[in-house]
């Protein structure tokens, strides 16, 4: 469709003639005819301003202005301009294909800049599910979609925490505030014992992880989160499926984009330890036996630093409409806040799209080569650990200038532990994928698509001769090196056909899908080294692999699925929808008898909101019920688990002729009927909108059972070589609720306020852990650890009941000599050195009963606003730091301030040990993240089309009563959730400056 520009001659009262230009289309249509009014009502304003886009701030040519009422108008020109005699009281109305119409009262401005929407009701929004699009009105599962003009903003890790808080169900969390780690993420609650429990996250339809791209290269984000939509990938799906859209030229646009931002962090709590002065005065009142050096030294200050960190994106986007390409370029520098930690990152992404003989074949091809390295010291938890229990009267180093080092139980000066240890560790992807669609016929697309992957990563550590492994451990200098690789093949096959007759359409979808990986390693280790300058490159050097001492291991290991679906999706009249997938599915990590499944999927959608009753409601913009039903699969977490082995064991052998000959033994049972854990899962939801979308969302209710859990059971020997066989045994249950609302409380030209709340509710049941062939002696498992010295299990899941408990000896007082009462398994009260294991109850669960999130972006003119708030409840946290910290028992270690404050009127003079009173509730409500931008004005740079500067805070504020660093900062998967570790890297709060530009 092409403009015409036509000059038509509006009379005004007779006696003036206004020239204006009107766009219209070659059918030859035009603006109305001419009005004429008297010249009294007329005051004239010439008004200016640029129209661009408010997803992106792209200026938009060709925009329609017209006075509403009349017949005036103009468009804009290639930058978004425009310029328009109109009168001062008049309104105009800003008009553009695919955009929502907007009105702005003139009220004798001069200049009225607009910022156009998207039409989502005109372009009928799709949303990206397993293999291809769907109308989003359509869609009859559960599908959360999350565009880039909606992402969280500022420094984000990954992908995840783009939509963070913004996806109801999907819980995502930062437990480290470690410039390496990744964000912790869960959908619809457990799902696995032994399994894969992580959704599955595809890039463009290339099997990837969260940190595949950078964020600032992603376009949309959608989550499969039912079994009916996630049915389609079958074994790989329980946990649900993220699909990341990629940003690509979508049409002739050759720009230019720049983001950049600076950050700055600091703790987000500092736990209150004793000081140097506290210590004196406590010797000096009272008598503890600390041991006063001299000295008032924070150790945390001296571990932790102010981290700057910086972040750089330029994005390239050009061609036309035959040939176009996407070019991105990504670097990144993160600090950590301990001393001597970070990394950086650097990322490329080239996309390429030609269509040829009349868009009849289109190829695709995609690279991306992604590199992080990190050149750390020996931060860490464990270096975490140190700073808290070391003496605050101590010193660094001694009057030499040496490391001061003292004696004790896992006692080492953690600047030490920084300063004397190295490590390199570098990660090398490459990933090259391509895509053919061919359609030889109108409504058929063929597809092919073929990637291949190949990771590699070298890792090197060493301490050097001042570390305390020299003098704790008699290694002068401990190297070692380590090396994998991994290579991943895809090919997938895929027919589309689409199709409407009368009130009918249909989609058909068929294909076939292959998948190898094969990964292999090495690794060795030496110590006693001549001269500490080696580091790890040097390792023949060390005298430990002349004793024989040394540990050297390598392994290698492939695996294969194949897969054949297809679909069917069908419309009748927009009103009743139904679509209903399968997928075969087969792979070498199951025995031999079961290494194929089928993983069925149905749903059904009623548009009531189409049906003829509902005509009369206009408030009503769109009501849909849906319901479905899905199986998936869980893949086994390694190859080879179904098949037996043997390991060749110094320690097993025997002296025969001579010589110790290693012993050929057992290491692992074969199970030939070894198979895929199943989910079944039920989903009903409704879908909404009111008042012309200004209020919607959708309310979905699910049940998911997960059969035949892959566990690890104890069996009888003989006539198992081993006493532990991996076999399917056990059904999981999780239900819940998941809430969206999406509303728009005030829309103008000048203010514009749109506003997200997702609330969702999960519960769960171990409900068995046997099956036919083998019955569970214990109807339990324990889970969790406490670490050394407390040495104890936390968390106790039982057949019936919920996953989460803490068993626990339940406090109920201290006697007047310092020790635990606690309540026994009859209710009494008793001391906890007369306590049993079968004393022992279950006291809260840390996985949160509900997960709420409120999003909030707000612009005025030309600000920018965005507050983003989230929130867990029902839920405890077990504080590690308050019960290895809180007891003045052992004065060789620092201690929290309250260590010495009464708890049940006493002061406590009693051995670690895992009691109840350590356990607090975890309900918080965070204020995670803010951003304030300012958009310049357009035709302040002549060559720069839209500037952007912003500053934003994440993590800001934290409201709880829980003592602990962050409430968020503890782990909430696997079946020891709720356990706030002692040896931690502890959450940041992080704020940000930053700046985009357009070209």
């Amino acid at each position: 469709m092409k403009w015409k520009f036509t000059k038509r001659i509006i009379a005004v009262s007779g006696t003036a003639l206004l020239f204006a230009v009107a766009p219209c289309f070659q059918s030859g249509q035009a603006f109305a005819g001419a009005v004429n009014r008297p010249a009294a009502i007329f005051q004239e304003t010439q008004v200016t301003g640029v129209v661009t886009s408010a997803e992106d701030n792209i200026p938009l040519p060709g925009v329609s202005i017209a006075v509403k009422g009349g017949s005036a108008g103009t468009v804009t020109d290639g930058e978004g301009r425009y310029q328009l005699s109109v009168p001062g009281n008049a309104t105009l109305v800003f008009s553009y294909i695919g955009f929502t119409a907007q009105e702005v009262p003139v009220s004798s401005r001069n200049q009225i800049n607009v910022r156009l929407r998207a039409d989502q009701k005109q372009l009928d929004e799709v949303v990206v599910i397993g293999y291809g699009t769907q109308k989003k009105g359509d869609v009859t599962s559960a599908v959360s979609s999350v565009g880039k003009e909606d992402f969280v903003q500022g420094a984000v890790r990954d992908a995840a925490q783009l939509v963070q808080g913004k996806v109801a169900g999907l819980r995502i969390s930062t437990p480290s505030g470690d410039p390496t780690a990744n964000t912790q993420i869960n959908l619809r609650g457990i799902s696995s014992i032994n399994g894969n429990s992580e959704p599955l996250v595809l890039i463009d339809g290339v099997p990837g992880n969260l940190n595949t791209v950078a964020p600032e290269d992603i376009e949309s984000v959608d989550v499969l989160k039912d079994g009916s939509a996630a049915a389609i990938y079958g074994t790989r799906a329980t946990g649900g499926v993220i699909l990341i859209t990629t940003r690509k030229n979508a049409g002739e646009r050759s720009t230019i984009e720049y983001n950049a931002y600076a950050t700055v962090q600091t703790i987000a709590r500092r736990p209150e330890l004793l000081t140097g002065d506290d210590y004196r005065r406590l010797i000096r009142e009272e008598g503890i036996g600390y041991t006063d050096y001299g000295g008032n030294t924070d150790w945390l200050d001296e571990i932790m630093q102010t981290p700057v960190s910086h972040n750089h994106n330029l994005t390239f986007f050009g061609g036309n409409a035959t040939t176009n390409f996407t070019g991105s370029l990504n670097y990144r520098n993160w600090e950590g806040i301990f001393k001597r930690s970070g990394q950086e990152r650097f990322t490329v992404r080239a996309d390429l799209n030609h269509s040829m003989f009349s868009d009849k074949l289109r190829a695709n091809i995609q690279v991306i080569n992604r590199i992080n390295s990190a050149e750390q010291g020996g931060a860490g938890g464990y270096a975490y650990r140190q700073a808290i229990i070391r003496n605050p009267t101590d010193h660094v180093r001694t009057e030499t200038g040496e490391w001061q080092q003292r004696d004790g139980y896992f006692y080492e000066n953690p600047v030490a532990l920084i300063e004397e240890t190295n490590s390199e560790n570098t990660y090398r992807e490459m990933r090259m994928s391509g895509s053919l669609d061919y359609s030889p016929i109108k409504d058929l697309d063929i597809r092919m698509l073929v990637s291949h992957i190949q990771t590699n990563s070298l890792w090197g550590y060493a301490t050097t001769f001042e570390h305390t492994d020299t003098w704790l451990n008699n290694r002068n200098s401990n190297a070692n090196r380590s090396t994998d690789a991994e290579r991943r093949n895809l090919l997938e096959l895929t027919s589309n056909y689409s199709k409407t007759i009368d009130k009918h359409r249909f989609t058909v979808l068929g294909g076939y899908s292959w998948q190898d990986e094969t990964a292999e390693g090495f690794n060795a280790s030496n110590w006693n080294f001549p001269t500490d300058a080696y580091g790890w490159n040097n390792l023949g050097a060390g005298q430990a692999l002349q004793a024989g001492q040394a540990a050297m291991g390598s392994y290698k290991q492939k695996w294969q699925l194949a897969g054949f679906f297809g679909r069917l999706t069908y419309s009748w009249d927009d009103r009743y929808l139904l679509m209903a997938s399968v997928r075969r599915e087969g792979s070498s990590r199951f025995g031999v008898n079961n290494q194929w499944g089928t993983f069925p999927a149905v749903s059904a959608g009623w548009r009531l909101s189409k049906e003829p009753f509902m005509a009369g409601m206009s408030a009503i913009t769109d009501l849909k019920l849906r319901a479905g039903y899905g199986v998936t699969g869980t893949i086994a977490g390694e190859p080879y688990l179904s098949q037996i082995s043997y390991d060749f064991r110094q320690g097993n052998g025997a002296f025969i002729g001579g010589k110790w000959v290693p012993g050929f033994v057992p290491a692992r049972n074969f199970n030939p009927d070894l198979r895929w854990e199943k989910k079944e899962e039920y989903n009903a939801g409704i879908d909404f909108a009111f008042l012309g979308n200004r209020i919607s969302g959708s309310v979905d209710a699910y049940r998911r059972e997960i059969n035949d859990l892959l566990y690890n059971i104890e069996v009888p020997q003989p006539p198992n070589l081993v006493g532990f066989t991996m076999i399917n045994a056990g059904t999981l249950r999780n239900e819940g609720i998941e809430v969206l609302v999406n509303f728009t409380p005030v829309q103008n030209g000048d203010f514009e306020w749109n506003s997200n709340l997702t609330f969702s509710t999960n519960r769960n049941e171990l409900v068995s852990l046997s099956n036919d062939q083998f019955e569970n002696t214990n109807d339990f498992f324990n889970a969790g650890y406490t670490g050394e010295p407390v040495q104890d299990y936390t968390h106790r899941v039982v057949v019936g009941e919920p996953v989460g408990r803490f068993y626990v000896w339940k406090t109920v007082g201290v006697d007047e000599n310092g020790t635990w009462l606690v309540e026994n398994a009859d209710g009494e009260t008793i001391s906890i050195n007369d306590a049993t294991q079968e004393d022992r109850q279950f006291y809260g669960n840390g996985i949160p009963k509900q997960i709420a999130g409120w999003n909030n972006s707000f612009r005025f003119k030309s600000f920018d606003l965005s507050v983003n708030m989230r929130g867990a409840f029902g839920h405890d946290i077990l504080n590690f730091q308050r019960m290895f910290y809180e007891n003045p028992k052992n004065p060789t270690y620092n201690m929290l301030k309250k260590a010495y404050d009464p708890v049940y009127g006493q002061r406590l003079n009693n051995d670690l040990v895992y009691v109840s009173h350590y356990i607090e509730k975890g309900d918080y409500i965070k204020l995670d993240n803010v951003t304030l931008g300012y958009t310049l004005p357009a035709n302040l740079i002549s060559f720069v089309l839209n500037a952007r500067v912003y500053v934003s805070g994440l993590n800001l504020a934290t409201i709880t009563d829980y003592e602990g660093i962050d409430p968020e900062g503890v782990s909430y998967t696997g079946f020891d959730p709720g356990n706030d570790q002692r040896d931690k890297y502890p959450t940041t709060r992080t704020f940000t400056a930053g700046l985009s530009l357009t070209f």
